[in-house]
């Protein structure tokens, strides 16, 4: 869900949802990253780091104390708990655990819709002045945390600007929205994103963080 370089590699013609959806994923796994940034939500902060070399992600975070890394594979996406000499799978138990008290999970950070099958492609929008295609994906299993995730895709970039998330009552539960960008050394990266979390059944938002990258 956190798509941070923005490349240009827009098409004539929309293509397939699958297309876009493996695009997505290339968009992600090819970066290099080391940057600093904050999970902030009203008076809290988490201050974290994060690093990429292509594939493996790495996020580190101050309070609390907690590394995890995530590796994009072909196929699927396994998050783990980095610890001093190994590595081991996050526990399934801890992926609807929130960071800090925020409004990011550690599941948020697994990036595991962007493996499930049978995308449909629903259409164009635009998210802050971005051309957008639109996504419409469903889990393989009831296992997943949501139903149902609408995506919504820069047609330049492959990068995630907006995802609603929907619980398995068709009701939305979650709102992520890129805000803002910012350039680094020539390239565009996220700068702001905000997460939303709604009251179940309505579409009033029960509490709101900020997800905020710096050098």
């Amino acid at each position: 869900m956190l798509s941070f370089c923005l490349a240009s590699a827009r098409a004539d013609a929309p293509p397939s949802a699958e297309a876009i959806l493996a695009q997505v994923r290339q968009q992600q796994s090819q970066q290099q990253l080391d940057l600093h940034g904050q999970l902030r939500s009203d008076a809290t902060v988490i201050p974290f780091r994060i690093t990429q070399t292509g594939p493996l992600i790495r996020y580190t975070f101050a309070n609390p104390p907690v590394t995890v890394q995530l590796e994009l594979g072909r196929k699927n996406s396994e998050l783990s708990l980095v610890k001093l000499n190994s590595m081991e799978k996050l526990p399934a138990s801890r992926l609807d655990e929130k960071i800090g008290g925020t409004d990011v999970t550690f599941g948020d950070l697994a990036l595991s819709f962007l493996y499930w099958p049978n995308p449909q492609y629903i259409g164009t929008d635009s998210v802050r002045t971005r051309a957008c295609w639109k996504l419409r994906l469903h889990p393989p299993s009831k296992r997943a945390p949501y139903s149902t995730v609408i995506l919504w895709v820069d047609q330049e970039s492959g990068a995630i600007m907006r995802l609603e998330a929907y619980d398995w009552k068709n009701q939305i539960a979650k709102k992520f929205e890129v805000v803002s960008a910012q350039k680094i050394e020539g390239r565009w990266f996220l700068k702001q994103m905000r997460i939303e979390t709604m009251q179940p059944g309505t579409q009033k938002v029960q509490s709101r963080s900020y997800l905020e990258i710096s050098k």
